[in-house]
């Protein structure tokens, strides 16, 4: 049987995962959609700065769990 910070570990896992898919997904809207819509630059600068920061969240909770694990 699991236990408690076992279910937190397999939570945060679960946002981790859930995290990277919906910012990959926004990422490449708003890039075909400034493409389609000749959006400035700018813009997919913000945009890849929003799903990197995204990424680097993602990594440091992963990361922590992984250590968590290990130690």
């Amino acid at each position: 049987m699991r236990g408690t910070g076992q279910d937190r570990d397999a939570g945060q896992m679960r946002l981790a995962a859930i995290v990277i898919a919906v910012a990959m997904c926004l990422w490449l809207l708003v890039q075909a959609l400034g493409g389609y819509y000749d959006w400035a630059g700018r813009w997919a600068f913000l945009a890849d700065l929003a799903a990197m920061g995204a990424f680097v969240w993602s990594l440091i909770v992963t990361w922590r769990i992984w250590r968590r694990r290990n130690a």
